[in-house]
C-alpha cells in the first residue's frame, strides 16, 4: 500500500536506509510485547497481563491515582487520560511534573509503559510536528514504549492527521516508541476506518489497539464483528463496555453490549500477544470506591480469560 502523501523531508530519511527499515519493522513486534509476561509471571494468572489505564481516577490527584492502581492489584500503568493537573508527557508538562512521575511511579512498584500523544491538525506542519517530537522524547525519558492518539472527528482534518501520524510513527521508530490508535469515532470509528488509517499512514511502527466499548459508543455496531477485519493488526485490547450508541461507558464490565468472551477467544485464535488494558469502571464517590470497582473489573477479565 502506498501513502497518499508526498515525502516529507523531516522524516523521509526514516524510510531510506536498510537500518531504519529493519528497526521500524522490529519495533512493531517489540511494542506488541509490552506488558507481556509468562503465565507464571502474569499478575492475572493468564496468558496476557491485565494492565490499568489511569482514567478511573482522573478527577483525583496523581498520588491517589497511583495508590488506587496499586491497591486494585495492577503492576503496569498507562498514562492515557490527561488533565490540567496531570498533563503527563503533554506539551504543557513541567520539568517538576515529569520528575515527580519518574519518582512516584516506581516508588509504588508500578511501571508505566504507555501514554497519550496529542496532535494539533490545524497548526502548521512544522509546529505540529515539533509538539510530536517533544512528546515522544518525553515518553522515551519516562520509559514509555507506546503512545496512543485517538484521532479526530473533523473530516477536514483527516488528511493532516494521517500525515502527522506518519511523521510520529517514523520519529517514534527511531526512539523505540510505537504509535497506535483505536476506535474513537470519526477518522478511526470502526474496522473500515481503521484499515484506512493503516493504509494512509503506511508505516510498520503504527498499530491498532482494539476498544470494543468505543465501537458500541460511537457507531452502535457489533464490536465482535468489527474486530474480524482488523484482528491481525491488534497489539492491545482495551477492556471497556458500553450499554448502547452514545450510552454510558463508565460501567462495570459485563453490564453492556460487549461480548468479552467472544472477543478474547477470537484474539487467542489470532495469536494475540497482549496486553489487555482496563480503561473504565463505575466511578465511585471516593478514590477507594473507584479502586474497588477497578479491581472488580480486573477480576472479571481474569475469569473471562480463564474460560477461553
Amino acid at each position: 500500500m502506498k501513502s497518499s502523501f508526498p515525502p516529507v523531508a523531516a522524516f523521509s530519511a526514516a524510510h531510506s536506509t536498510r537500518r531504519r527499515f529493519l528497526k521500524s519493522a522490529a519495533l512493531a513486534l517489540t511494542a506488541a510485547a509490552v506488558c507481556r509476561h509468562s503465565v507464571a509471571a502474569s499478575a492475572s494468572g493468564g496468558p496476557w497481563e491485565i494492565c490499568c489505564l489511569n482514567r478511573p481516577w482522573v478527577k483525583w490527584s496523581l498520588d491517589e491515582m497511583l495508590d488506587g492502581v496499586k491497591a486494585a492489584g495492577f503492576r503496569t500503568l498507562g498514562l492515557q487520560t490527561v488533565s490540567k493537573a496531570n498533563p503527563f508527557i503533554g506539551p504543557d508538562a513541567t520539568r517538576e511534573h515529569l520528575d515527580a512521575l519518574k519518582q512516584k511511579i516506581p516508588a509504588r512498584g508500578l511501571k508505566a509503559t504507555m501514554g497519550r500523544l496529542s496532535t494539533q491538525e490545524a497548526k502548521p506542519f512544522a509546529d505540529a510536528t515539533a509538539e510530536i517530537r517533544l512528546q515522544i522524547d518525553r515518553a522515551r525519558e519516562l520509559g514509555l514504549r507506546v503512545l496512543i492518539n485517538t484521532g479526530t472527528g473533523k473530516p477536514p482534518h483527516y488528511d493532516p492527521w494521517y500525515r502527522l501520524m506518519a511523521f510520529a510513527a517514523a520519529y517514534g521508530a527511531d526512539r523505540g516508541v510505537q504509535i497506535v490508535t483505536k476506535p474513537h469515532g470519526g477518522v478511526n470509528a470502526a474496522a473500515a476506518e481503521l484499515l484506512k488509517c493503516l493504509e494512509k499512514v503506511n508505516h510498520a511502527n503504527f498499530g491498532i489497539w482494539y476498544d470494543p466499548g468505543n465501537v458500541v459508543f460511537y457507531t452502535g455496531k457489533d464490536s465482535l464483528a468489527e474486530l474480524e477485519p482488523v484482528v491481525k493488526h491488534v497489539s492491545a485490547f482495551v477492556g471497556k463496555d458500553c450499554v448502547a450508541q452514545n450510552g454510558e461507558a463508565m460501567i462495570q464490565l459485563g453490564q453492556g453490549k460487549v461480548d468479552f468472551s467472544g472477543i478474547l477467544r477470537r484474539l487467542k485464535r489470532a495469536d494475540f500477544k497482549g496486553p489487555i488494558w482496563i480503561e473504565t469502571c463505575a466511578i465511585g464517590v471516593t478514590p477507594a470506591a473507584t479502586t474497588a470497582n477497578a479491581k472488580a473489573n480486573r477480576e472479571f477479565l481474569e475469569r473471562a480469560v480463564a474460560t477461553i
